[in-house]
């Protein structure tokens, strides 16, 4: 049966330090929680820009290469 209020239950044991985390487990949002923490880390917003450049690159070579355009 659902739970109508969609807070997860009860845990059994506490994580000390992980409690958003579980939260986040508990209520299925783990991947939103990944990139949230990644984009407010200055490292982390430069390694997810530095991927989407390369990606796009990467795409315009191979339309380029191929002769597509």
């Amino acid at each position: 049966m659902t739970n109508p209020d969609n807070s997860p239950p009860p845990a059994k044991e506490d994580w000390r330090g992980f409690r958003e985390l579980d939260r986040a487990i508990a209520e299925n949002r783990l991947t939103a929680y990944s990139w949230k923490k990644t984009w407010a880390d200055p490292w982390g917003r430069a390694a997810t820009i530095l991927f989407g450049v390369l990606v796009a690159a990467f795409a315009i070579f191979v339309v380029i290469y191929d002769g597509l355009l």
